[in-house]
Order: C-alpha cells, then structure tokens, then sequence
C-alpha cells in the first residue's frame, strides 16, 4: 500500500502571491514544507501538485531543487490536479497538504496517517474540520487522509464549481464516514498558515527563534514559545481564513 503526500502548490495567491517562494531563514517556504513533511513515517512519497501556467515553472524548479517530484495540471480544476497527480504516482492513500504550512508538524500528520491505516473504517480521516467545533489544532497543520478510490468517485462525481476547486468538499458533503482527529488540548485559536504579511511576520519570527538549521520543533515547542512570549499571538490574530464559496 503507497502513501502519497500531494502538496497542492501555486504562485498565483490572491492575498500573497508568490509566498511559497518567499525566502524563510535562507530556505523558500514551500523547501521547508517539503523537508517538514519528509519526516513523516507514514509517508512514502512527497509530490508537489502545481498548474500548467508558466508563471508555476518556478515551482517545478524549486521542486526539482528539492529533490521530490512535480506533476502539473489545471489550476481551476484542483480535484483533476490532485486526481492525476495521485493516480500518475500510484498512490493507494492520500495525504492532502497545502504549501503554504511550513509549521506543518511531521509528528501529528503521522499520528492522523497511522490512525487512517489501522481502522481502515473511515472514507476520511481530518483534523481540518471547516466546523470550528470539531477544529483543534492550530490552522497550517492541516492534514486530510483519503484513499485513492474515495478521491476516484469525488473526481468523478463532483459537479459543482467549489467542488472542484477545494479537492474535498465533495467528500466531506456525501460521506457518512468522516473522523475528526482532535487533540486533547484545543489550539485552534491559534493561525499558523501563510496568507497574508502579517502571517508571515508571525511565521518568521517562530523560525528565527526555533529553527536552527535543522526542523526539530513542532507542535508544543511552538505553544511553549508563545507561553515565554505571549505578544506574539498578536501579530496575526485579527486575520479571517478565507472562506469557501457555495
């Protein structure tokens, strides 16, 4: 059985463009997701799943750089570009990650990859809930755990334009079988994602304290930061996550 981690990733974001390419401590942010997500056990295989558009050739180059794959495909169409990208890996479980996570945390998305494998009972396993009650883990460690045949059947089947776009929407709406994986203690206040300049002050400053070369600091060392030097939650506090559109 493969398992395959698809990061969706794209130059053109409308409140940051270009910031999977920004330069973190001498890395690019999307170098960093990749080596963050290398480490996860549960993980044979890392693909980067960018569009055909020529302003993307950045992307290939720096996911050539890295050292792992890149398939290309529609950029409105992000369920086709997972889809293919997914099947051209033959991939029998999928683990969806998005670039712009470069506090993604190796340890939790393999407690979630592991749990989808042992119970073997679920169509998808998330800690990603877009219901705020069942979120608790900080927004940027996001990780959703499929099978290739439930993408199949979404890819198939999903109609609708939003559909499309966001990859797992049509899951979550006609699957009865869904695990929220929630962690004991509730973080989801906190913004850990890349979107907009005051996401990436917050991001680079966690960095220039914890990172030193190597990624060793996850979930709680970040947490234990924020104890020391509470101001920081501040810095992004007031950003809104995009929504989806139905």
């Amino acid at each position: 059985m493969k398992t395959v981690a698809v990061i969706q990733a794209r130059m053109g974001s409308t409140r940051l463009p270009g910031k999977i390419l920004k330069d973190l401590l001498g890395q690019t942010v999307l170098q960093h997701v990749i080596e963050r997500v290398q480490q996860v056990n549960n993980i044979d295989e890392v693909v980067i799943a960018t569009t055909t558009l020529s302003h993307d050739d950045a992307v290939m180059e720096e996911t050539v750089k890295c050292g792992v794959k890149c398939f290309r495909g529609s950029e409105d169409d992000v369920l086709a570009r997972y889809y293919f990208a997914a099947k051209d890996n033959k991939a029998d479980v999928v683990v969806r990650i998005t670039s712009d996570c470069p506090l993604i945390d190796p340890l939790v998305t393999n407690e979630i990859v592991g749990f989808f494998k042992d119970k073997k009972d679920y169509d998808i396993v998330t800690n990603a809930a877009s219901d705020l009650s069942k979120r608790t883990y900080p927004r940027g460690l996001d990780t959703e755990v499929f099978s290739f045949e439930v993408l199949e059947k979404a890819f198939k089947q999903a109609d609708k334009k939003y559909q499309r776009e966001h990859v797992t929407p049509y899951i979550y709406e006609t699957s009865p079988l869904i695990y929220y994986y929630t962690n004991e203690t509730d973080y989801s206040k906190h913004r850990w994602t890349l979107d907009t300049e005051e996401d990436f002050d917050l991001i680079k400053k966690i960095y220039q304290y914890l990172y030193k070369g190597k990624h060793d600091f996850y979930l709680e060392d970040i947490i234990k930061l924020f104890e020391r030097y509470p101001a920081l939650i501040k810095i992004n506090a007031h950003i809104e996550q995009k929504k989806i559109t139905f």
